[in-house]
């Protein structure tokens, strides 16, 4: 029997930029012109990077970090550095800071957002283009992307204070459209997407903000990936490829059960129900994380969200066995063990540790992490 080739997998890492003691200070402008790879968001405070698309998950820890380190030379010299979470822990929510004052894109966006978009996140692109297989595969991930999520929540604290969601940046992050369907087929998704740019819910082919997106060169006509959106930034490359390899792998056994795990087939509940149940959990997430009470999309049941990923990860270990892909999931237990970021740095603050002390703990971590150099080093 062949062995099932891995997916092409590549990231798209967006980051914080700030003082030592964890106050955000926005250069992304002059690291985008000086710094190639890099390019500016909205706002100056953070800027982002791509990964280019790999299969081998020995080769994807220096595919994260080299970027990083770049980076972290290029603001050293300034005396900078970058700071963990996914939104601004001691920033100022208030105030808009442009990376380009004449981009007219960037002016609609903070004309109609504001700074509920300053956010830094990981979207994690794989690469299918068998197009049934990839809508089967944004359905389903559709439906359980708020468990992706749980695992990566590292944004509690905005403006200098405890919000009581484990995820801010998805709790005030702007769903755009509103309402996104379940996509039916390719063709299904096409037409959705010109008629949102006709009646300008959408301004461009980009400005489509939700969980998880089918992606390409031309969208919506010409894909080959599906971009898993939700996840908040996930600094440590052990952690973000255990992430990334049970979505792999999800995806996988996707494409040989398209009967039974595509919810559009398999779901007691029809798609106009499936929607409003993604969209709960991913709320319900936002707020708790892995203590989060879901409904699951197969019938509506409740579960915890710690349950239904510790019952995923039963139901895809023979396949990661069989992948050689067993030590690549261990970080997971450790996860739902200790808590993501968001929880760990939740219990520490309850304990007496203040914020700033947080995210300077976490600026040290950060470059411990850019010292593992190698594919080995990380497998081993």
């Amino acid at each position: 029997m062949t062995a099932q080739p891995l997916l092409l997998k590549g990231f798209e890492v967006e980051l914080f930029t700030g003082q030592t003691n964890g106050a955000n200070v926005g250069v992304a402008p002059d690291v985008a012109m000086e710094l190639p790879g890099f390019v500016t968001e909205p706002d100056c405070r953070n800027l982002e990077y791509i990964t280019d698309p790999i299969r081998d998950y020995a080769e994807l820890p220096e595919a994260l970090l080299s970027p990083r380190r770049t980076l972290r030379r290029w603001l050293q010299e300034r005396e900078l550095t970058l700071l963990p979470g996914s939104t601004m822990s001691l920033g100022n929510s208030s105030r808009f800071e442009r990376s380009d004052p004449d981009n007219a894109y960037h002016a609609l966006i903070e004309q109609l957002y504001g700074t509920r978009v300053v956010t830094a996140s990981i979207h994690i692109n794989l690469g299918i283009t068998d197009l049934d297989w990839l809508f089967a595969a944004v359905r389903l991930v559709r439906c359980e992307a708020a468990l992706l999520l749980a695992l990566s929540a590292s944004s509690p604290f905005l403006d200098g204070r405890s919000t009581n969601h484990h995820s801010q940046r998805w709790h005030q992050f702007p769903i755009t459209p509103p309402a996104v369907p379940l996509f039916r087929n390719h063709e299904h998704y096409i037409q959705w997407v010109e008629e949102q740019l006709a009646t300008g819910a959408m301004r461009n082919e980009r400005h489509l903000w939700t969980s998880v997106r089918p992606n390409g060169p031309q969208r919506p006509y010409d894909l080959n990936r599906l971009e898993l959106r939700i996840c908040d930034l996930v600094t440590n490359p052990h952690e973000l490829l255990a992430i990334t390899c049970l979505l792999e792998l999800r995806l996988l056994a996707l494409k040989n059960n398209i009967e039974s795990l595509d919810p559009l087939c398999s779901s007691s509940l029809s798609a106009d129900e499936l929607v409003q149940l993604a969209d709960s959990n991913d709320a319900a997430v936002a707020r708790s994380s892995l203590n989060a009470e879901l409904r699951h999309w197969q019938d509506g049941r409740a579960i915890t969200c710690k349950d239904w990923l510790l019952e995923l990860i039963d139901q895809i270990a023979p396949l990661a066995e069989s992948l050689q892909l067993s030590a690549c999931l261990r970080p997971l237990h450790g996860l739902l063990a200790d808590g993501n970021q968001a929880m760990r740095w939740e219990t520490a603050l309850g304990q007496g540790q203040s914020i700033e002390d947080l995210l300077q703990e976490g600026i040290q971590r950060m470059e411990e992490e850019e010292g593992i150099s190698t594919g080995e080093a990380y497998l081993g």
